[in-house]
Formats: structure tokens, sequence, C-alpha cells
């Protein structure tokens, strides 16, 4: 038995043809669990060969709408492809605030939807959540286990949005850290220390210092990819896995800059600069 990681979306609010919304999939054995749910997670689970029955539980990082905008489409498409059976209720782990709020109206919109699936399917069951809630931790806190398998939450930096979480897998193989959106921090090195895999989301910050004030706003609370090796590199992470690219390098040579940016801060293990359903074994 072995754990995957497979990254299934890479991409930020700018829509693209090939990037789906930020999350990522980590399964081990009979444990599926995705983290976040950005737009066309649904197409992306399905690409991985995940039926959505077979998930164990979603985890949201903050209330950005680039994370959470595919999760109804999780909930309502988990439901609708059970059909008579039924399915158990969607376990959703957030940090209480914002995110918990959202996941807990996300569904009400589609009553009138449910309602005539119901009649027309002879069904009465309806789509839920297990919504699962937890305190900003002071420090990598266990929110979830199963077996052999558990998830710690951690602060990182992400303001003005608060709260704003990453999360550490623990598996038999190894250690997993995801960071969700951040500034490179002190925060995420704690989540981060001793992890086996770690998925940054990484933004490159020379481009972009290039543009007009009103758009370089958004370098306040994302993680620059040369602050993003020199970290990894520090921990001794031995394999760093980029994603939420911004700029997207969808043009020849711009994988390359993520890499040359990552590789001039010192970081020399394996690394990734990921492009959807991209997958990492672990063990």
């Amino acid at each position: 038995m072995t754990t995957t990681i497979t990254i299934t979306g890479t991409g930020c609010p700018i829509p693209s043809a090939t990037r789906a919304g930020p999350g990522v999939l980590v399964r081990h054995g009979d444990v599926a669990l995705q983290f976040d749910a950005g737009r066309s997670t649904v197409m992306r689970l399905t690409g991985a060969g995940l039926a959505l029955s077979d998930l164990s539980a979603v985890f949201v990082t903050h209330h950005h709408s680039d994370h959470l905008s595919g999760l109804q489409d999780v909930a309502l498409t988990r439901w609708i492809m059970a059909r008579r059976a039924g399915v158990a209720p969607l376990p959703v782990v957030a940090p209480a605030g914002p995110a918990i709020e959202f996941v807990d109206q996300m569904l009400d919109a589609w009553q009138h939807d449910v309602a005539v699936r119901n009649l027309h399917m002879g069904r009465s069951d309806l789509p839920e959540v297990d919504l699962q809630s937890f305190d900003y931790p002071d420090e990598p806190t266990e929110v979830w286990a199963a077996g052999a398998v558990r998830v710690l939450a951690g602060q990182v930096r992400h303001e003005p949005v608060h709260p704003a979480v990453g999360y550490r897998v623990e598996t038999p193989d190894g250690v997993v850290a995801i960071t969700g959106d951040t500034l490179v921090c002190d925060e995420v090195a704690v989540l981060a220390r001793g992890a086996d895999v770690l998925v940054y989301e990484a933004m490159r910050f020379e481009p972009l210092q290039r543009l007009s004030p009103d758009r370089q706003i958004i370098l306040g609370y994302h993680a620059d990819t040369r602050l993003i090796g020199a970290q990894a590199a520090e921990l001794g992470v031995s394999t760093l896995v980029l994603t939420h690219l911004i700029p997207a390098p969808d043009e020849p040579g711009e994988r390359e800059l993520f890499a040359a940016d990552v590789r001039d801060a010192g970081f020399d293990g394996a690394l990734v600069v990921a492009d959807d359903l991209d997958v990492v074994v672990l063990g």
C-alpha cells in the first residue's frame, strides 16, 4: 500500500482552459482526502479515477472563492450519482468562521433542483454535508483521523483572509504538507517540518513586480518562488510540488522559470512544477 498525491487543480482565479481550480487529492488505501475544491474539481477527481462516493473527507484551507467554487458540485454530483441507493453525508472539515458558514449554506440554493430530482426518481434522501469545524490552531493540531492516517491543521499567513490554514497528512508512508494560500512564513515551516512532500502555492514575484501598483496588491499574501526554494532547502524537503501557479506557465520556457527561481534559492530535491493530475507517490 502506498500513498499518492494527485494535484487536482493548479489554477487560480484567472480562468484557464487547462488548469482547474486549486485542489490536492491524497490517497492511502481506502482513504481518499481532498484538500480544497476549486472549479472543475469533479472533472479532475473523475480523471484521477476516483468515484465521488469514495471520498473520505474534503478539507477547506480558507474561504476564497477559487478554493471553494467546486465544492457544491462535489456534494451534489456525489448525491446524484448515488441514485435511489442514497449516500452518506459528505464530511467537510474547515476552520471555524466564514468557510463554515459557506459550507453550511451552500446547498440551500439547490432545494428546488433536489426536490424535482427526488420526485422524478422516486427517492426521498437529500444531499447532505457532515460539517466538522475546528478552532484556529495555535500549533499544528489533529483535526481528522482514520486508521493509520491522520490530518493536522496549522496556521498560515494569508491576511487579510482569516482564518487560513494549511494541512499536514501523516500516513505509514510518510508526511505530506499542503500550504493552501500563504506567504512564505515561519508558520509553514512548523507545519512542514519533517515532511517528505511539500505542496506549495507558488507565485513568481519578479514579473508581477513590473505590473501597475493596483495589480501588485496580490504580492502581499502569496508565496514567492525564490523564498519557497530557500525555505524548502532549509527544511530538507525531499519533494517540492508547486501549484496554484501565478502567472500560469503555459508558454514555452515559463515552467523553467519557476524551476530556476527555486533552484537558484538552493533547493536541490525533487521538484514538480505541476500540471493538473500530476501524481507524486509517497513510500
